[in-house]
């Protein structure tokens, strides 16, 4: 696992983190111990979970946590403060006081549950707050987006991620990679998160590419060695079954670049089809190199389409594919259909309405840009000062946070599926087998249910206690946890329209706990 990005240093936060330091440190609270908790208010597009993710590279950032001198001398010539001893005290901060506890990345996780909790010195985890949440909120979002098009689509199809060119800026494009594959997709066009990350690489040929040759005359050398040692003539080959196939009418220039990017790949030969005209030109063409192709001992792949009704067009190539290995009688049922061209949601379920051919879709500028929803909504909030509970408190039920140190834990019914997330205060008794639990709303007094677990699942886990205290997990190790996640949720929790809402609860001391503080720190309303 790397941490790619040198951004991510302590530099990496917002001003006010600093000034809210200086004051602590200059009214002698910094040392106080205090947790914060990192959660989501909603769930992201509309729908009823959200995957957690960026755990691993918020510990990878705890590792290296240390001013150094040059970030040093910058806040020296920036903060105007009147004790620059702050600066000394600064140079010395690092993560070493810092416990952290999460629920394991790649968790399928729901709103107000703490995804991280901090603790230790106020001040220090004061100034992890905002790089916490930017290695956290948009990871979170990416890879919870490409779950709904793993959903969308359906666990059989191959998804690769498409959206380098359209993603903003290097640093949203490699992490789109890295999450989309955490997501549940099976690879990236992007060749420096292939590297970074160990992701398959996928992808084939631009239309550029087609457009750049004329003819035959631009093919250096038609001959082709086989996989039996002889060489052949692929130009001549296709030309032969281009006449007969009566295919002489498609555009010779794409005929011509096929079978060149074939000689330079023919054992993973997979042809961009619509430059020209998908049904009259591209599949044709296609067809004759690939033909020719497995006559000489290879196996061609298939095809892209990237423009057009990709329902018609997919299931036209079908039909052509299947024309054509009656006519030869041999088997082409092998050949894969691969689309893009501004996939999103909606699209994927429409195309399964019309019964689409497709094996494989590339995916990009929906997926990476998250263009249904650009940002979850990460919140860092206190919720212990001092061995006290912390609350915020608003008029906006949605904004009042749970105060006190909390565990989370899963609660599954008969069925073997997840009913509810339990939030305990640390230190109480955990939910048990078999015995029966009353489960609150945080806030609304009448929504309260007994449920007797079938199964409990202890969620927070401790990841951090001044140095990482579990090993480094793989973005692949990741991936097929959300994916055994995804398996393991009721189906109605995980559609994209109407979803069921799933069950955040607390314990019925925790929502005693709740209230008493609220109580107690809202002021009295006076009238008249």
């Amino acid at each position: 696992m790397l941490t790619y990005n040198s951004f991510a240093s302590p530099m990496l936060t917002d001003y006010y983190q600093l000034t809210m330091a200086y004051s602590y440190w200059r009214n002698k609270i910094h040392d106080k111990p205090a947790v914060f908790d990192l959660f989501f208010r909603e769930n992201p597009f509309l729908g009823e979970f959200a995957i957690f993710a960026g755990l691993e590279e918020v510990l990878s950032f705890l590792e290296r946590y240390r001013f150094e001198d040059e970030h040093i001398d910058y806040l020296c010539s920036k903060m105007n403060i009147r004790d620059e001893d702050f600066f000394k005290w600064l140079a010395g901060v690092d993560a070493s006081k810092v416990r952290l506890y999460a629920i394991d990345e790649g968790t399928i996780s729901f709103p107000n549950i703490p995804l991280i909790r901090v603790e230790g010195p106020l001040a220090v985890c004061q100034l992890l707050e905002s790089p916490l949440l930017n290695l956290v909120n948009f990871p979170s979002l990416v890879a919870t987006n490409a779950s709904r098009f793993r959903i969308a689509a359906g666990r059989e199809k191959r998804l690769i991620e498409f959206g380098l060119r359209r993603a903003q800026g290097i640093d949203g494009a490699v992490s789109a990679s890295r999450y989309s594959y955490i997501g549940g997709f099976e690879s990236t066009s992007n060749v420096l998160a292939g590297m970074l990350f160990g992701i398959p690489v996928a992808g084939t040929h631009a239309h550029s590419y087609v457009q750049a040759f004329k003819g035959p005359g631009d093919i250096s050398n038609p001959m082709i060695c086989g996989p039996d040692g002889r060489q052949s003539n692929l130009l001549e080959i296709s030309m032969e079954i281009r006449k007969e196939l009566n295919f002489e009418n498609t555009n010779l220039g794409e005929l011509s670049a096929f079978v060149a990017y074939a000689l330079s790949y023919p054992d993973s030969f997979l042809a961009l089809v619509d430059t020209y005209d998908t049904l009259r030109s591209g599949i044709p063409n296609f067809l004759c190199v690939a033909l020719a192709l497995i006559k000489l001992g290879f196996k061609p792949i298939g095809i892209r389409i990237d423009s057009g009704d990709l329902a018609h067009l997919s299931k036209t190539a079908r039909k052509m594919f299947v024309d054509t290995s009656l006519f030869y009688e041999i088997d082409l049922s092998f050949l894969k259909i691969v689309a893009s061209n501004n996939i999103n949601e909606e699209v994927l379920y429409s195309l399964n309405s019309q019964g689409h051919q497709i094996d494989i879709f590339g995916i990009g500028t929906h997926l990476v840009t998250c263009q249904a929803q650009p940002a979850l909504g990460g919140v860092y909030k206190l919720v212990e000062a001092d061995g006290q509970p912390r609350i915020k408190i608003s008029q906006d039920l949605g904004k009042v946070t749970i105060p006190g140190r909390k565990d989370v834990y899963r609660i599954y019914g008969r069925e073997g599926y997840p009913v509810l997330d339990l939030m305990v205060l640390t230190g109480d008794a955990p939910p048990e087998k078999g015995e029966k639990v009353m489960c609150r709303h945080p806030f609304n007094e009448i929504k309260r249910a007994v449920v007797v677990p079938e199964r409990v699942e202890p969620l927070t886990r401790l990841y951090w206690d001044g140095r990482r205290v579990k090993e480094k997990r793989s973005c692949h190790e990741i991936r097929e946890f959300v994916l055994k996640q995804l398996s393991g949720m009721r189906s109605d929790h995980l559609r994209a329209l109407n979803p069921t809402p799933y069950k955040i609860s607390v314990t019925r001391n925790l929502y005693g706990f709740i209230h008493d503080l609220w109580a107690a720190e809202a002021p009295v309303t006076e009238l008249g």
